[in-house]
């Protein structure tokens, strides 16, 4: 059977309002911010879908017993942001998943060449092989910066089938690069625009994420 790596547009009216206010050049900082903690919450929501390992048990209620579900906390859950800008995600992702550990890698792109190099590197030295990976980073334009953060992901014995990467927007440059490399991905985007321009960035997209979050 071949496998195919999958990318999802989830339809909910909550994610395409935040991208709306995500894409106006004139949303203040402020409310930028909110946008992608709101962005970083429904998506995060959505990437948990058959995906959080769960054991069953039994519990009493006030009235009777009965059949119950939990979140297994045995199986390490991880949440990597790319900065800078993957941290605008992480403050919606964290109350979906609070017993997540977090840790960074930093990437930066070389505006005249566009390729990525990572100047911070805080992932452990080895994953656990069942660990699900949360990675965080809203514009998937290239596909530099995510292929090297999937790298070192992988050479540190992450799953690529256990890792879900959110994106505010994503093109398809990065999504063909992915696609290639790790086929059992799955990838979860508030939106996937056309193309990108010469500088780089998705069109129509929303700009630069990290200078409009921290207003630099």
């Amino acid at each position: 059977m071949t496998i195919q790596m999958r990318v999802y547009v989830p339809p909910h009216p909550l994610i395409q309002h935040w991208l709306g206010i995500a894409r106006d050049a004139d949303t203040p900082p402020a409310l930028f911010r909110s946008a992608m903690t709101e962005l970083g919450r429904w998506l995060t929501y959505e990437a948990c879908r058959d995906w959080l390992p769960v054991v069953e048990t039994q519990v009493q209620t006030p009235l009777a017993e009965c059949a119950a579900t939990f979140v297994n906390p045995q199986v390490p859950m991880v949440v990597v942001p790319i900065l800078r800008a993957g941290l605008a995600l992480l403050e919606g992702a964290l109350p979906v998943l609070p017993l997540a550990s977090i840790y960074h890698i930093g990437m930066e792109r070389n505006e005249e060449t566009l390729e990525a190099k990572c100047y911070l590197n805080k992932l452990p030295d080895q994953f656990e092989p069942q660990t699900r990976v949360l990675l965080s980073d809203p514009m998937l334009a290239t596909g530099g910066t995510i292929k090297m953060a999937m790298e070192e992901l992988v050479k540190r014995g992450a799953d690529p089938a256990n890792i879900r990467i959110i994106a505010v927007v994503a093109a398809p440059p990065a999504l063909q690069q992915l696609s290639q490399s790790y086929p059992s991905l799955n990838i979860y985007t508030a939106c996937i625009d056309e193309t990108l321009n010469e500088q780089g960035f998705i069109v129509p997209g929303l700009g630069d994420a990290g200078d409009r979050a921290f207003a630099t």
